[in-house]
């Protein structure tokens, strides 16, 4: 067919296989990825299905994806990169290159079928607004982490109880409905509600879009027309011309002056039609399987607590509608339900979701901002900054006789900043060079595009080392100067690194952003294995779902979360063209950041130094945190 490209790397799509209930395939992870591939039209994968767990009757029961050739394979099958990630997994061979976790795997099938059929521009209209649908880590996201990890898990649970009792509803589908409760914010938003409120003015306030009744079985070219119609809601309007073909509605008639003069504050917010907002993305093909499991049970068993979910109702509905919906969904075994209008009820008393979890709201009436009465009170307790001294501060890498591809300056940037990059990397390599024995296994957490990965594996070929970024591009590039290296110790998972599950030795990160250095550290401490971070980004540290601050006990009895705030806020201002008192103050609380990151590490188990990297002027973030199992 024109336009049709086919993909030039035979690429492997592995996921979980455990059972099926009514045809559907799960875990609910599988689920998504075949609705998905079925939505796409994706031909371009081998499907492995993973048993993941033993079972003498395993067999495929009514999964129809046309053209899609599933294979059942055991897990000591999977090729040994897959097997230190998450599932689902996407391999490229020569099974050096893989894509793990849930996310990575969605946007990189989307990805591909666009690549494959450009024409189907639809497709890649899923990445949402600049792509970014899903593409923050779960980690720093919770909106991220609710579609990709909290939902499909409660909903699984849910299903387990509904087996044998009355489940109790989970409370991450009640931050659902109260998720699609919420304005919509989109980056033409005051246009679109000034166009709501002059709707509004000529036909009296519209109905809300729970109430309104789906456009069943309609072509688009009846919806089309349908959409020209003054009664329909304009949030309806904008979301289903991009799914039609059409045109968003026309605004080349200036605004009446009472719709331009009227203040921000005095317009209509703009309504949820999908997940996300106005437009059908990946968070919508996410949802649906999850969903729909959940209305099944609740249609069931729980019918009198349908009434609690309007919004989440009216969304399934209005779903089916989108093209070609219906079809990849019975594909997959799911047989849309026919639910019961259901009238929306204000509830205004619900509060937002924190964004940060575990902040401390409460007002410290002893609280003294600013840096120095903190660093006092650090000091009555006898918390000083103090660094390690540096084991070889002159120590480098003759880099003039190495391959130029090893060098940073193979990584597209200016000559000072390589220069400074290869000083960095000069404190990095001596110290897990001399830790490093034959065989061991390195991980460069948030590898970026490679320049200590690709380093420490041209520098201990007996080692395999293994890059672990989010950001594809990054990642493309590091393979691209390893491949020109013919390096073949190495791998590159482009996945979130909760998702790398693999056995290793030693764990680096260099400039790991905020928490991310918190993550790195404790995954290293959970497979006891020793670590060389370079923390960054400082400001940037807050509470998470998986660390609170101060991390150490010690810290713990002396600064409150508020006060350990102003320290990693301080602990940012340390850029050269700052006065030198102000960076000196930064590099101190730098350290003292950094010495309750180490001492939490203490407290289980591992010797740990805070070491200055040299020269200092290599990095305005120029700590290093060093731990060694005890």
């Amino acid at each position: 067919m024109k336009g049709i490209k086919k993909s030039l790397t035979e690429e492997y799509l592995y996921l979980d296989f455990s059972h099926q209930i009514e045809g559907c395939i799960f875990p609910l992870h599988t689920s998504v990825t075949l609705f998905l591939l079925s939505y796409c039209d994706c031909k371009i994968f081998k499907v492995c299905l993973v048993l993941t767990r033993a079972s003498t009757d395993i067999s495929l029961k009514n999964v129809v994806l046309q053209d899609v050739e599933l294979q059942i394979i055991s897990r000591q099958e999977l090729p040994p990169i897959v097997q230190n990630c998450c599932l689902p997994a996407v391999v490229e061979k020569p099974d050096n290159f893989c894509r793990a976790g849930l996310a990575v795997v969605l946007r990189h099938i989307i990805q591909k079928s666009y690549e494959a059929d450009p024409s189907k521009k639809e497709i890649l209209e899923l990445l949402g607004f600049k792509k970014t649908c899903l593409k923050a880590c779960a980690e720093v996201s919770q909106w991220t982490r609710l579609c990709e990890l909290t939902i499909p898990l409660a909903i699984e649970n849910f299903l387990k109880e509904a087996s044998d009792q009355h489940p109790a509803i989970p409370a991450e589908i009640l931050q659902l409905e109260k998720k699609l409760r919420e304005p919509v914010r989109v980056h033409n938003d005051d246009k679109l509600r000034r166009q709501k409120l002059k709707q509004q003015k000529a036909a009296g306030v519209g109905p809300s879009l729970a109430k309104e009744k789906p456009k069943s079985k309609m072509h688009r070219q009846e919806m089309s027309e349908e959409l020209d119609s003054s009664s329909e809601s304009l949030e309806l309007k904008v979301a289903f011309s991009k799914l039609t073909v059409c045109e968003e509605p026309a605004t080349t008639n200036r605004e009446p002056s009472h719709i331009r003069k009227a203040k921000a504050s005095d317009l209509p917010p703009l309504e949820h039609v999908f997940a996300e907002g106005l437009y059908f993305t990946l968070a919508d093909i996410v949802l649906l399987p999850c969903i729909h499991h959940f209305l099944v049970i609740i249609c069931k068993k729980l019918s009198e607590k349908l009434m609690e979910f309007p919004l989440l109702a009216a969304w399934y509905q209005r779903i089916q509608e989108v093209p070609r919906v219906k079809t990849a969904a019975s594909q997959c075994g799911i047989q849309f339900l026919h639910l019961p209008e259901l009238l929306t009820t204000s509830n205004e008393q619900d509060s937002n979701l924190s964004e940060v979890p575990g902040v401390e709201e409460q007002n410290d009436a002893s609280f003294i901002g600013g840096p120095r009465p903190t660093m006092t009170k650090l000091m009555e307790k006898g918390i000083e900054v103090m660094f390690s001294p540096h084991p070889c501060p002159t120590w480098t890498l003759d880099w003039n006789s190495l391959p130029a591809a090893v060098s940073p300056k193979e990584g597209k940037m200016s000559s000072d900043r390589a220069l400074r990059k290869q000083q960095q990397l000069n404190n990095l390599v001596y110290v897990v060079a001399n830790q490093a024995k034959p065989g061991d296994r390195i991980v460069d957490f948030c590898s970026g595009g490679g320049h200590v990965g690709i380093v420490l594996a041209h520098m201990l070929p007996s080692c395999q080392v293994t890059l672990i970024e989010n950001k594809e591009l990054s990642l493309i590039r590091a393979k691209k100067r390893s491949d020109e290296l013919g390096l073949s110790n190495i791998w590159f998972i482009q996945a979130n690194m909760e998702y790398f599950t693999g056995m290793f030795n030693i764990g680096v990160a260099l400039h790991a952003c905020g928490v991310a250095t918190d993550m790195v550290i404790e995954h290293c401490i959970k497979t006891r294995a020793s670590f060389v971070t370079c923390p960054c980004c400082y400001g940037f540290i807050q509470n998470t779902s998986k660390f609170n601050f101060p991390k150490s006990e010690q810290f713990k009895k002396t600064l409150s979360y508020k006060e350990h705030m102003i320290l990693c806020r301080f602990a940012d201002q340390t850029a050269v063209q700052l006065p030198p008192q102000r960076r000196l103050v930064g590099k101190q609380c730098m350290c003292l950041v950094d010495l309750d990151r180490a001492r939490a590490a203490e407290e289980r188990g591992y010797s740990v130094q805070v070491i200055s990297m040299e020269p200092e002027s290599c990095s305005p973030k120029n700590n290093m945190i060093v731990g060694v199992p005890i």
